[in-house]
Order: structure tokens, then C-alpha cells, then sequence
């Protein structure tokens, strides 16, 4: 399932990610400025959607620098309907074709308090932006890429997804749903000329941690592993591009997220045990948590 893609050669695929009509929401920051910047290198025309004006702007003069008139910033809430529409209206009229590649990036952390103790408003928050932004993204611009019948869609996930660690339900649930959204996408696209990647990281160094809904003591824990185990946000953005054009569905950039990944499914029972006895080790942190603004920065686990 993992590398198989990697013996077929990408001569014989089309490289998508090499002169895009691209989209790339939460593209103010992290991961989501990295794909931008790493999609103008490759020739391509990027729009950088993000919550943060202010940021997505940054994102543009970064690449006008390079590439003159490749980049147009956007201002887009992804957990409302209406502002993905218009930003597919916008793309459609800036590009003058459909686009080439959307990527669902933008998203937020949020962790370190159990199921019963998070809190709707959190679930609402998070999911809103976590799952229904992709949502949103996908349904507004599958047609268009389904009609032009070449292109592709990343969506970013996480681990989190699939390694269900314990005080991080809002977040384990939001990025389980995009993997299965992004896998039932690529069979329904199978044939199309349409390809699907999920990106699924562990920790990537971004700042995420700080600016979601995390409690304090999970924040800095997170802080101090992307810091000593975290990839760069442009070495995942490139490796993703380049995956995506071999064709490959999941992208599990780091060996960590491939050990947790052959774990849970080889020796489900042991797994799920020794993650209980972490939870009742580690102590439990009720402060309130670190940040509660809207953000679209993207990390993993």
C-alpha cells in the first residue's frame, strides 16, 4: 500500500503539480504556505486562500519575489459554504479555465481534554473547520475537476486519524473523516483523470500547537516534538506534490506515522491497551486552553 507507487516511473504519469491552476486554502501559514511557494516553483498559478488576510498576503509577496503575478491572495472561512463557492467563482474567473488542483489544507489543532469534558462549542468549532471545510472544498470543486477530467485534490489530513491517541477525540474524529472522505473520492474518481492524495503527518513544525484550542500542558508537550521530531512544513509539501503525481493515495511522510499505522492494524487489541494505560499515566490538564481564535495553520498528530 506504501512505496508500491514508487516503482512505477513518473514519466509515465502526468505531473500534476507541475504548472497547476491551483487553490490551496489555509496557504497564510505552515504546511499551507509551503505547498503554495513549492507549487510556483513548479510553474504554476496559486491562489492562497486563508481566514487571515493579512497571512495569505504574506504568502503572495513570498512568491512574487520568485514569480511575478503567479500568486493571488483570498480571504475564505472554509466552514462557511458560501465564502468556498465564491472563492471557486473567483478561480474559475482569475484561471479562465477550471483548475488543475485544490488543496484542503487549512485547518486547526485542538486537544487535551477527554470525551465529556470538551465541550460542543469546541466540537462545533473544530469540526467546522476540520471536516466541513474539506467538505466544503471537495463538493464545490470535484464537478469542475470531474468535467475537465485531469487534475487532483489533496486533502490534509492526519495520523491523529488513524493512531486515536487519548484526549484528542475532536481532533482523531475530524482527520479520520477526511481519510475516509478522501478514500471513498478516489474510487468514485477512479478512471476520471482525476487523482485523490491524503496527507496523513505526526508531527510537522508549525505553529499549531499554539494557536488552537489546546490545553497548556498538551501545547508545550506538542511544541517540544515538532521541535525535536518535526519535519519541515517544505519538505512535506514537497513530498506530497511529488507523491501526488506518482498517483500515490496516502502519504505518510514520517516513519513514526508508518510504525503506529502497521501497530494498530497487526495487533489492534495491545494497541488500544497501551494507549489506555498512557492515558491513565499521564496527568490529566484542566487549564483552559491555549488559544480560542480561529486559525488555519496545519500540523499532524
Amino acid at each position: 500500500m506504501f512505496g508500491l507507487e514508487k516503482l512505477l516511473p513518473l514519466g509515465n504519469r502526468p505531473r500534476r503539480s507541475y504548472g497547476a491552476r491551483a487553490v490551496v486554502t489555509g496557504a497564510g501559514s505552515g504546511i499551507g504556505r509551503a505547498f503554495a511557494l513549492e507549487l510556483a516553483d513548479r510553474g504554476g498559478q496559486v491562489i492562497c486562500a486563508d481566514i487571515d488576510e493579512t497571512r495569505a498576503d504574506e504568502t503572495v509577496a513570498l512568491i512574487e519575489r520568485k514569480h511575478p503575478g503567479k500568486a493571488h491572495a483570498f480571504r475564505c472561512d472554509v466552514a462557511r459554504r458560501e465564502d468556498v463557492e465564491v472563492l471557486a467563482s473567483f478561480a474559475e474567473s482569475l484561471f479562465e479555465r477550471p483548475v488543475s488542483l485544490v488543496i484542503n489544507n487549512a485547518g486547526v489543532g485542538i486537544g487535551g481534554k477527554r470525551v465529556g469534558q470538551v465541550g460542543f462549542e469546541d466540537w462545533e468549532w473544530a469540526l467546522g473547520i476540520n471536516l466541513w471545510g474539506v467538505v466544503h472544498g471537495c463538493e464545490v470543486f470535484t464537478p469542475q475537476l470531474r468535467a475537465a477530467r485531469r487534475g487532483g485534490i489533496i486533502n490534509v489530513a492526519s495520523a491523529a486519524g488513524f493512531a486515536a491517541a487519548p484526549s484528542m477525540a475532536v481532533y482523531n474524529v475530524s482527520k479520520a473523516a477526511v481519510m475516509s472522505l478522501s478514500e471513498t473520492m478516489a474510487a468514485e474518481l477512479s478512471g476520471t483523470g482525476v487523482a485523490v492524495t491524503v496527507l496523513c503527518p505526526t508531527f510537522v513544525k508549525t505553529n499549531v500547537a499554539r494557536d488552537g484550542r489546546i490545553t497548556q500542558q498538551s501545547a508545550r508537550l506538542a511544541d517540544t516534538l515538532m521541535r525535536w521530531t518535526g519535519f519541515t512544513p517544505e519538505h512535506v509539501a514537497r513530498n506530497t506534490l511529488d507523491a501526488h503525481d506518482r498517483g500515490q493515495l496516502y502519504v505518510l511522510p514520517q516513519l513514526d506515522a508508518h510504525v503506529v499505522w502497521r501497530l494498530k492494524r497487526y495487533f489492534p487489541a495491545q494497541y488500544t491497551y497501551v494507549l489506555g494505560l498512557l492515558d491513565r499515566v499521564l496527568p490529566q490538564d484542566n487549564s483552559p486552553a491555549t488559544d480560542r481564535t480561529s486559525v488555519t495553520d496545519k500540523t499532524g498528530v
